[in-house]
């Protein structure tokens, strides 16, 4: 069995060996450990060590006019704030900033006022512009230009107004989970089949011992164990069915974080601090901190919406995820994140839309 990538045949042992050599990062997994004792750090130790911290300019980010607008007293975005969180391929360091693809792509949106959050998984084969009018898979922006770029392509495409952003290392994930003694999820028989060769590769790249999950149902899984079940792309549903499990556990995440002292918050982001490179901002951490109990993940979906996308191979493109009408995804997108019933795209948005339409037509139903 083969499958193309970048116009390219793959044996199904070259896939496996690949499917070992990356893993699946996933920037929510510590998005709320990070906003509630980053400031506990900063403050108990007084140390300028932290989180890689960086400064985005916001002329550089793509955000529409009409997009700022909406920002506005009476607009439908005011009192949201969307965050960027990017899980990247890295093996080094310096791969945090850029040369690596950003296999998950989220958007945190964040309703100030009610505390409520809606996660959205952007598929990472999505056919979008990039930033640069190239238009290819979208997990390619980070890899390009960094967060910057990444950001720019999720402002461009989706009408959005993002700023901020977190990005984590391969390494995040199993320390967050077994920092807080495990997260609770329900294994059917189908994953169960899966989990533990995914564990595997996963140990070797880590170069430690798995435990084996013997059991399907709704247990306690450990780091490795956890992130295994988010990589399966098995069993049906591909990799559409693999972001909603990666938001599982980031559900789960929230519940366990929550229940969690000081103490093991603080450690937890010690240990993990080194795979962690953002520009989330002190004021903006103090303001999560001072009342983390009201904030509650409430809701989630991914980009192109289940019924207005396709996949197919667009030749040396690869196989992508094709919005059907980007324009209609955009105008779902705002209505389920911030409940604009009325939204309308920018005229951007309606050129990118024409654009994919046109490049992609040839390659849909052939």
């Amino acid at each position: 069995m083969t499958t193309q990538e970048n116009g390219k045949k793959m044996s199904a042992k070259q896939m496996e060996a690949k499917r070992k050599r990356k893993i699946i990062i996933f920037a929510v997994e510590i998005f709320i450990i990070l906003i509630m004792i980053a400031v506990l750090w900063l403050v108990m130790h007084k140390t300028s060590d932290g989180p890689k911290v960086t400064v985005l300019d916001p002329k550089e980010l793509e955000i529409h006019e009409e997009v700022k607008q909406q920002k506005e007293e009476g607009g439908a975005m005011q009192g949201y704030l969307n965050v960027a969180l990017f899980g990247v391929d890295a093996e080094t360091d310096s791969q945090l900033y850029k040369n690596s693809r950003s296999d998950s792509i989220m958007i945190a949106s964040i309703n100030l006022d009610t505390g409520d959050i809606k996660l959205v998984s952007v598929y990472r084969d999505t056919y979008l512009n990039i930033g640069t009018d190239k238009y290819i898979k979208c997990n390619a922006a980070y890899s390009y230009g960094g967060a910057e770029q990444a950001v720019k392509m999720l402002n461009m495409n989706l009408d959005m107004d993002i700023e901020h952003f977190v990005t984590v290392g391969y390494k995040g994930l199993s320390e967050v989970i077994d920092g807080l003694g495990g997260v609770y999820i329900d294994v059917d028989e189908t994953e169960l089949k899966h989990i533990n060769n995914y564990q595997h590769g996963i140990a070797e790249t880590l170069k430690c011992d798995y435990i084996p999950v013997q059991n399907t149902g709704y247990q306690l899984l450990n780091g490795i164990q956890a992130t295994a079940y988010c990589r399966i792309r098995y069993g049906g549903g591909d990799d559409f069915k693999r972001t909603s499990r990666q938001r599982e556990v980031i559900k789960a995440i929230e519940e366990q974080a929550k229940k969690a002292d000081l103490v093991t918050l603080t450690k937890v982001f010690n240990d993990a601090i080194d795979d962690i490179y953002t520009n989330v901002d002190t004021d903006v951490i103090m303001d999560f901190l001072g009342s983390i109990t009201k904030y509650k993940i409430i809701d989630e979906g991914g980009f192109p919406e289940e019924n207005m996308r396709t996949v197919a191979n667009i030749g040396a493109k690869g196989s992508s995820v094709i919005p059907l009408d980007l324009e209609s995804n955009v105008v779902w997108l705002h209505q389920f994140l911030f409940e604009d019933g009325n939204y309308s795209v920018t005229d951007s948005v309606r050129e990118y839309s024409k654009k994919i339409a046109s490049d992609t037509a040839p390659y849909i139903n052939k």
